[in-house]
């Protein structure tokens, strides 16, 4: 199989290296680099520095750093195209492709940002905006990039509505140390991809002011029926969020210690700005980007979401860490339930 990795990143880099060093599978993969002083240095060390130092890049992947719009037309023969670009990008990188016939898949997770008074939207929103015809679908679940590279056992999930798209995704990238499951709930993988992030930042507070694993079960739990609330509210599948794009993904990054939007939460927690929490990452916390977009999108369908409106006060700095807390524990007594 031919495939293309657009996106020089951790999680690129990642999938490129289990694809392309998959000896049963014997891809064609191809990685493709925005920054070509950071491809060179790929090309010559032979890893990713930036994203995934000590790392090491297959000799059979392919690096490339020409200018995207003079490369697009070479993708007709390619089989899999996959877009490994921060939420922000995804828009512009659909629209390029919009006349790819290959199929094509994106690894982002998040909303995008609202414009003028639009609320922000999903990737398949996107992509049935700018490139209506393209057969095209999402790869999400518990993964950290680290772990994916040294070929660490992972699971993920394929979500598409078009059946070859799934089985593109499969044959890719399934391999004895990666299992991929297929879905055709798009609209549930992309809710539960996006808004665990927010719930990331809600976990990494409470770990961080040392509330306890009781604070932490429980904001993991009422968490997850949030999820499933605008999920279903959007059109998704409800056992979606028992899967790994809800549940799994959910408890990798509210509790692993590499989770940047729970390193977010912590550092709050320890009184530092939002802005000195993100310099700190130095990488893309998506949570941070689409918390308020989660808030606004459950808003207008009435969807109650405290866990997530107490994340974007505390990032717009309407409350402090401990004003947050007392605002969910002071919450008036209801049955459980979603």
């Amino acid at each position: 199989m031919k495939i293309i990795v657009i996106g020089g990143g951790a999680w690129g880099t990642a999938l490129a290296v289990q694809a392309s060093g998959n000896p049963a599978a014997q891809h064609d993969v191809t990685l493709w680099v925005r920054d070509a002083m950071q491809a060179q240095d790929m090309v010559r060390t032979r890893q990713n520095q930036r994203y995934l130092p000590d790392v090491q890049l297959p000799t059979s992947l392919h690096l490339h750093a020409q200018a995207l719009p003079q490369w697009i037309s070479s993708l007709q023969s390619t089989d899999l195209v996959i877009v490994a670009s921060p939420m922000a990008g995804l828009r512009g990188l659909l629209t390029a492709l919009h006349d790819c016939s290959a199929a094509v898949a994106w690894l982002c997770k998040g909303f995008e940002a609202g414009v003028q008074g639009s609320p922000g939207l999903m990737g398949h929103e996107i992509q049935s905006l700018v490139a209506p015809g393209m057969r095209s679908g999402v790869l999400s679940g518990p993964s950290f990039a680290q772990e994916v590279a040294t070929g660490r056992p992972t699971a993920l999930v394929a979500a598409s509505v078009h059946s070859s798209v799934r089985d593109a995704l499969v044959g890719a990238f399934h391999s004895p140390t990666l299992r991929v499951y297929a879905s055709d709930d798009v609209i549930g993988v992309e809710v539960g991809g996006a808004v665990k992030n927010v719930l990331a930042i809600a976990t990494g507070l409470c770990d961080g002011m040392q509330l306890g694993l009781n604070a932490r079960a429980a904001l993991i739990t009422r968490g997850l029926a949030e999820m499933t609330r605008l999920g279903v509210a959007l059109g998704a599948k409800p056992e979606t969020f028992m899967g790994l794009s809800g549940l799994g993904d959910l408890v990798l990054t509210a509790t692993g210690d590499l989770s940047r939007n729970r390193r977010v939460g912590m550092a709050m927690a320890q009184g530092k700005t939002l802005q000195q929490a993100i310099d700190m990452l130095g990488h893309v916390a998506e949570g941070v980007y689409s918390a308020r977009t989660v808030v606004q999108r459950a808003a207008s369908l009435r969807v109650d979401m405290p866990i997530a409106q107490a994340v974007v006060d505390l990032l717009d700095g309407r409350l402090q860490p401990a004003q947050a807390v007392a605002a969910l524990m002071g919450r008036d007594p209801t049955v459980e339930g979603l």
